[in-house]
């Protein structure tokens, strides 16, 4: 019974763990670049731990419902937490590449 109440609020929480590293990567622009790298990494070693802990209950779960042995990367919140950072990766190494070789404005002192 502790185990189908505590998977949807675990799972909950990953999400919006995963959120606040998202928000600080991408959405905080009062921090300068370290900063920002520093924050993320922060909020995403948060999430990381929040989808272990949740994996566990997942996978506990999954053991008493008679699934067998099964490995804690195969539960879904170490599933979402290994596709949201891999994707916030790569959208964070396309947007420091973009910042620092692209300029997306006009300069409007030539005109």
């Amino acid at each position: 019974m502790f185990t189908e109440v505590a998977k949807p609020i675990t799972l909950v929480f990953c999400i919006l763990s995963l959120y606040a590293a998202f928000y600080a990567a991408f959405l905080d622009f009062s921090l300068d670049f370290d900063r920002r790298i520093y924050s993320s990494l922060a909020w995403l070693a948060v999430a990381a731990g929040i989808s272990l802990v949740s994996a566990w209950i997942f996978r506990g779960a999954m053991q008493q419902a008679g699934s067998g042995r099964v490995s804690l990367a195969a539960t879904l919140p170490l599933k979402i937490f290994f596709w949201a950072s891999s994707a916030m990766l790569l959208l964070f190494l396309v947007s420091w590449y973009l910042e620092t070789n692209c300029i997306f404005y006009r300069d409007v002192r030539r005109l």
